[in-house]
């Protein structure tokens, strides 16, 4: 199966949805991204990633990296792919020229950034990790930092990793015990092992760069008592070239269910007298910095559900139109037809498609409020688009992972029996979406987020702000006026109504009662993410009924508006549900004792 990318509607959602023209239009910086860049952008990210890295996908799952002597080798084919890739100057695409990026929005880059995943999630993760290692510094790194290293990293001679996790300390940053004893000139010796460090060894690029948790000597206790670390492979001299071998080694790599490609190693640090590492930023703010590069893979994670359930979706269409068993329920053929013309099985493709393209919408969207948080000139404006896609990064990492698993899981069910045989290829979709909920902050830390941080902390003021804007497309629809649209604003309607009535419970329990209100996190992340892919398709339906108005891509437009109607009848719903367990279920979740497990 071919994948084919997904251009059109990505120029709809940034055209309709991201207002990439306005932003084009606003942003001195972006004057020359405006839609003509984005279309020539995402169609040369398509022909590398259709003719080249795609086909390499089912090879990855395959015959994995393989791990010999602390040594870490990628599948064949990998290393001349990366090269290509970084050649084609796509990990810059995003990054200050200054230091040899090109500067695009992140709303084009979050688009390429589907592709590259959807093509081959395992080979994306390097990219996307090397993405988050550049923005940390670029915003906490020293001068001299940034110029020896993001260069590097932006022009893939370098890749980056990001260090957090332990044996003792997964989630719980605050157990974190690798140490760092200053050495007097600067520099520091890292001592410890790091656990699930993806990408953290491999044969290619001539150096990795490390971003190291640990702790200084009499530091703070906790998270207050964390710093961040460079931490290179190999030493870099003064005039930029490689030195010696550091003393940062791999151990091992995981065998794992999906993503087989992507090494996972086990960095074991300092074993033969120290690794060498210089601080981020101050001493003790090391998870503030992390938390720069933790939010820019958060968003790329989503990203990743968004491409992987597209892949999945792609796939299933092809099997049903060619997959010919049983006559229609409808007696349109005496004979057998392809089983694309049964109910159910279009009933699960349109599941798949909506949740995809609500999701993808959803995205796109962010990453322009992104955007506008980072480069508009008036502050006002800044400030509310920070706080917009802070709102959306756990709703996009938390839902369209979560959505993910749905939509690969219908792709095997499209599938059938050929489905479970992993010949076909639809179980390998399913195995590489399992680690997304999970990685990079699993759905409960994205839903305590979504809680704590950005609900209880201003008593649910800007979850209902953002309410409040869902509330004016609904008035749009009514204008509008056409049977689709009245039909997805009931829907739209309702399911703003659950989830102001979710945020309500929320704010009322979050220091009241805890853990009524965190019982109910993730089912309110799901409230959330659902009705914002929802709004997204509303307003998706009213752009795309202008726009066949005007006689523009009719076929392309009909097929919009159908599936926004098929979201909002089939999946809106969902939030009364899910609304109902958050706000009468909560007792129940912790009434069973420890001992009766």
């Amino acid at each position: 199966m071919t994948y084919r990318a997904p251009i059109k509607d990505m120029l709809f959602d940034m055209q309709a949805l991201a207002g990439l023209q306005d932003l084009a239009a606003q942003i001195p910086a972006f004057a020359d991204h405006g839609l003509d860049t984005a279309q020539a952008v995402l169609e040369e990210s398509a022909k590398l990633n259709e003719d080249v890295i795609a086909p390499l996908n089912v090879e990855g799952d395959k015959n994995p990296s393989t791990w010999k002597n602390g040594e870490v080798f990628a599948t064949p084919g990998f290393k001349a792919a990366f090269r290509q890739y970084v050649e084609g100057g796509w990990q810059g695409l995003q990054h200050p020229e200054a230091y040899g990026g090109q500067g695009l929005p992140k709303t084009i880059g979050a688009a390429c950034g589907e592709i590259v995943q959807a093509a081959n999630v395992s080979f994306a993760l390097c990219p996307l990790l090397t993405d988050g290692a550049i923005e940390a510094l670029l915003v906490a790194g020293s001068e001299e930092q940034k110029q020896t290293f993001i260069p590097k990293l932006i022009s893939g001679e370098w890749t980056g990793t990001m260090n957090l996790t332990e044996p003792q300390a997964g989630s719980d940053l605050a157990m974190v015990r690798t140490r760092a004893e200053p050495q007097g000139d600067g520099t520091y010796k890292v001592f410890g092992t790091k656990i699930f460090i993806t990408w953290g060894e491999h044969d290619m690029a001539d150096n990795i760069v490390h971003l190291v948790l640990a702790r200084i000597p009499g530091a703070p206790e906790g998270v207050k008592g964390i710093s961040l670390f460079l931490v290179p492979k190999f030493l870099v001299n003064a005039d930029g070239s490689l030195g010696a071998r550091n003393d940062a080694h791999c151990v091992s790599i995981e065998h794992k269910l999906g993503i087989k490609a992507s090494p996972t190693a086990v960095l074991q640090f300092g074993d033969h007298g120290g690794a060498i590492g210089t601080l981020i930023g101050e001493e003790n703010r090391g998870l503030e910095y992390m938390f720069i590069m933790m939010n820019a893979a958060r968003f790329g994670v989503g990203v990743q559900g968004i491409a992987v359930a597209d892949r999945a979706y792609q796939k299933a269409v092809e099997y049903a139109k060619d997959r010919v068993q049983s006559r229609p329920v409808d007696g349109s053929s005496k004979e057998a037809a392809a089983i694309i013309h049964h109910p159910d099985v279009r009933r699960m493709l349109m599941t798949q498609r909506a949740l995809v393209e609500g999701c993808r919408a959803m995205a796109i969207d962010a990453a322009a409020a992104y955007d506008m948080a980072h480069h508009h000139e008036d502050v006002e404006t800044r400030k509310q688009a920070q706080a917009f896609y802070e709102f959306m990064v756990p709703l996009v990492k938390g839902y369209s992972t979560e959505m993910s698993l749905e939509v690969t899981s219908l792709g095997v069910q499209v599938h059938g029996g050929m489905g479970f045989i992993e010949e076909t290829g639809a179980a390998q979709y399913y195995r590489d979406a399992r680690i997304l909920p999970i990685y990079e902050g699993t759905t409960a830390i994205q839903a305590n987020d979504l809680v704590g941080r950005k609900t209880v902390r201003d008593g649910g003021a800007f979850a209902r702000s953002v309410a409040a804007q869902v509330e004016e497309t609904e008035g749009a629809l009514a204008a509008s006026g056409s049977a689709d649209a009245l039909a997805v604003r009931a829907q739209l309607a309702a399911a703003r109504a659950a989830f102001v009535e979710v945020v309500d419970f929320i704010a009322a329990n979050g220091k009241a009662n805890p853990n009524a209100a965190f019982a109910g996190s993730v089912p309110y992340l799901m409230v959330g993410g659902n009705l914002m892919a929802g709004w997204q398709l509303a307003r998706s339906l009213l752009a795309a009924q202008e726009l066949k108005a005007a006689g523009q891509d009719v076929a392309f437009m009909e097929a919009k508006i159908a599936t926004a109607r098929f979201y909002a009848e089939h999946i809106l719903p969902r939030c009364a549900a899910q609304r109902d367990a958050v706000v009468n279920g909560a007792g129940s979740v912790m009434a069973l004792p420890v001992d009766a497990f």
